[in-house]
Order: C-alpha cells, then structure tokens, then sequence
C-alpha cells in the first residue's frame, strides 16, 4: 500500500509585510501541487498589492518592492479568494497541504480573507477540512532533543534538501513539501504509517506540547514572549488577550 508520503501532496507559502499575524498583509503567495514522489510539480503564483507600504525589513527578507506590487500585483481582496478556493480545492480532493509553521500563513491568510472578504478561512473549507503537514511540528517531534534552530533553512540542510531561493514563496513551499517527504521516509513507523487525518490530529497535540515547553523556557529566561498552543490556525483574540469563540459572547476584561 503506497504510503502517504510517496503519494499527492500540496504545499503552501507566503511572503508578507511583517510577523504579525493580526496586522500584516501577504504580499505573494505560492501554491505547488505534485501528484507523487519524483514526478514534476505545478505551481501556481500570486503577487498582491497590500494597499500599504512594505516596510524596509520585509523588503530585505522577500525583495519585494512597493513598485513591484504596484505595477504587477493584483488587488489583496480578488487574491485571497483565489487562495481560499485553491486551498479548498486540494480539501476537497483529500490532498494533504504541506505548510512550515502552519499557525503562521493559515492564520495570516484567515484574516486578510476576514479583512477583505468578511468571511474566515473555515468558511471555505465548511465540507472538507485542511489535512495539514507542518514540517516543524513534525521534526521536532520524530527529533526533540537535537540542538540548533530549525528554520526552513536548517531543516532543509538536516534532511539533505534542496532549498532555492530563501523566502520566495515558490521556493520554500516546494522545499518543504519535499521536506515533508523526507520527514515521511526517515520515519515510517512513527510518521509514515499514520494516515493524513491521523497525523493531522496528532500535530495538534504536539504543537501544544512543545508550544507550552517553549514557553515554559521563556519564563525561566525572564523573556515576555507569549507562546499560542493552537495549530494549525490561532484563534482571534480580545485586546484582553481571551480568545473570542464563534457563536459566544465575550465581555472584554480591558473595559472598565
């Protein structure tokens, strides 16, 4: 029986203006389907116009200018759409959808859709769920104790991976799919034997865990970071800091 890492797999990416989820704008995104290990990919390509100014230090990661977008990048409200339908698309069809730091782009890409589009992500997805892969989730579970970053970069060069150009969206999403593949081999019984769907479920608990073991180590360092244990995608939260639940009503703690 073919494993699931030796059959179809999408991949998702996307170079933004910062790393706020909440605030930030995607500027490009890229979406490269293969249909089995070794055969050509497809990929599909968007570039948005954010409608603000790309800050210097996004500029520096991704080479993105404000002409760029302006000249050839299409509207953020038409791009979106396009991103959730292909997203749902691949849900539809059973496709796995690789995707590094999945509460990153997923949660980026539910609120430009909010932004632009008043609907969430889910909404396009209410008949078939994302089955996602999240190539850090993974690696830090099949090898937790190793030491080092583990960026896409590190990631690729552990696992003998080819990376082309850093933070282009075509790039990195066709290298963490291909990461994901090797993920998949190095580690058949722990990885390769579970399905899509169980290993969906399961990254969720994961992600909690070493979300909390992060924060734990943060505390002990006296570093104010707040780590969120949601994966694959954050929930919304109150200027209080409480996530706001669909269907419940809040009382923001901020209000006097």
């Amino acid at each position: 029986m073919e494993r699931w890492y030796e059959g179809p797999l999408a991949a998702f990416d996307t170079e933004t203006t910062g790393v706020d989820v909440e605030n930030d704008r995607i500027v490009s995104a890229a979406l490269v389907l293969q249909p089995a290990r070794g055969v050509p990919v497809q990929t599909f390509t968007w570039l948005a116009d954010p409608g603000i100014p790309i800050p210097e230090g996004a500029r520096a990661v991704h080479g993105i200018t404000d002409e760029q977008v302006r000249e050839h990048g299409r509207p953020p409200r038409t791009v979106v759409e396009e991103l959730a339908r292909a997203l749902s698309e691949r849900a539809r069809a059973g496709v796995p959808l690789v995707v590094m730091n999945a509460p990153y782009d997923l949660t980026l890409l539910d609120r430009e859709l909010k932004r632009h589009r008043g609907r969430a992500l889910g909404d396009y997805l209410a008949d078939a769920p994302l089955l996602v892969l999240d190539p850090r989730v993974l690696d830090k579970h099949v090898d937790r104790y190793r030491k080092g970053r583990r960026t896409l970069t590190d990631l690729c060069t552990h696992y003998g991976v080819t990376l082309g150009a850093a933070h282009d969206a075509s790039a990195d999403a066709l290298a963490s799919l291909q990461l994901v593949r090797e993920l998949g081999r190095k580690h058949p019984g722990t990885l390769g034997a579970l399905s899509p769907s169980e290993l969906h479920l399961r990254q969720a608990v994961w992600h909690a865990a070493q979300a909390r073991g992060l924060q734990a180590w943060f505390e002990r360092s006296g570093t104010p970071e707040q780590v969120d244990t949601a994966w694959p995608l954050r929930p919304e939260r109150c200027v209080c800091g409480r996530r706001l639940l669909p269907g419940r009503e809040h009382r923001c703690e901020a209000v006097a």
